[in-house]
């Protein structure tokens, strides 16, 4: 094993110094905890929360910032942060306002946010929460009952933190990340698996000419093994499976994310993004905005996943509000 680490039990600890050392202008760490929030935050307004495992960087402690989070929790490598973390976090970020969490469907997570989110309202906390579930590829895995959440979980993140930012009610920004829910689909695939720095070895392994698909964030095999097939067809295999689940006409509008898995080339990254583009404009759909590059990873997985969000008046107004972040300047 290759790793530019020090020693693994301080991996994340070491990750989220050198984050906050790189944007203090965006974020501040709390105190002996691994919780990073904004370091100019935002009054009078509904605060978000959300978090995971480390190993998925950017996510999420790149999204905090204006017009996104105001907290995010970060656990060990792939292990969903503590309650007492969680807790931590909504105490820090709330202003009255009340706390919406963004959870990604994954056992552990909703374990431990909604244990947290019971002690803050046992402090007269206002807590509600969404549970994102965008991953078409299985029902259930290692990790969850029901879908998994992946990539779709940043399109939650801009626009219900647009809406809170816009000064909307703690239950129009949980209505609003409803809608996104509803609307987003994701579908992805590696080449090779990752590897944990505490383990040393790969989750799975795969020949020279084999490729995963279906493969979560964790490390997780995925819905079936093939063969390395041309960039367009394996393309057209992801688009397919997202369109038998998210109904979608000619003359509709659409946001896409090419997320990049942490150890593909950009230039693949677009060349995939190439034929994306082609078959939705091809089907008469809009593409309102693209997005490339790497949005939520698993370590040094070669690979990618393809997010499709279907875009009404007020998703599409809110995907385009203004938001600084330090992953996302471009948002």
């Amino acid at each position: 094993m290759k790793k530019l680490i020090n020693n693994p039990e301080n991996a994340v600890n070491e990750m989220l110094e050198g984050f906050v050392k790189a944007y203090p202008q965006y974020v501040k760490r709390l105190e002996d905890l691994n919780v990073i929030v904004r370091s100019n935050p935002k009054t009078g307004k509904v605060a978000l929360v959300s978090g995971g495992g480390s190993g998925h960087e950017p996510a999420h402690a790149g999204y905090v910032g204006e017009g996104m989070l105001d907290a995010a929790v970060a656990g060990e490598v792939f292990t969903s942060p503590t309650p007492d973390q969680v807790y931590e976090a909504i105490k820090a970020v709330d202003n009255g306002k009340g706390v919406l969490l963004i959870i990604k469907n994954y056992t552990g997570d909703i374990m431990n946010f909604e244990m947290a989110s019971d002690m803050a309202k046992d402090e007269g906390i206002e807590v509600e929460q969404v549970v994102v579930n965008d991953d078409v590829a299985v029902e259930d895995s290692t990790y969850t009952t029901g879908r998994r959440g992946i990539a779709g979980t940043i399109f939650v993140h801009k626009i219900a933190g647009a809406k809170a930012e816009m000064g909307g009610s703690l239950q129009e920004v949980k209505n609003v990340a409803e809608k996104v829910i509803k609307n987003v689909k994701s579908m992805g695939m590696a080449l090779t698996s990752c590897t944990l720095p505490a383990v040393g070895k790969p989750s799975f392994t795969l020949g020279d000419n084999e490729m995963e698909i279906g493969i979560g964030i964790h490390g997780e095999p995925g819905t079936h093994r093939d063969e390395i097939k041309p960039a367009d067809e394996i393309v057209d295999e992801l688009l397919n499976k997202i369109f038998d689940n998210l109904k979608l006409d000619s003359g509709d509008e659409v946001a896409v994310m090419v997320n990049g898995m942490g150890a593909t080339p950009l230039m693949e990254l677009n060349i995939a993004n190439s034929r994306i583009n082609d078959v939705i404009v091809n089907k008469g759909i809009k593409i309102v905005r693209t997005y490339i590059g790497n949005y939520m990873t698993s370590l040094d997985m070669a690979g990618f996943s393809i997010t499709l969000l279907k875009l009404d008046d007020e998703l599409k107004e809110l995907l385009l509000y203004k938001s600084n972040t330090p992953a996302l300047v471009q948002f």
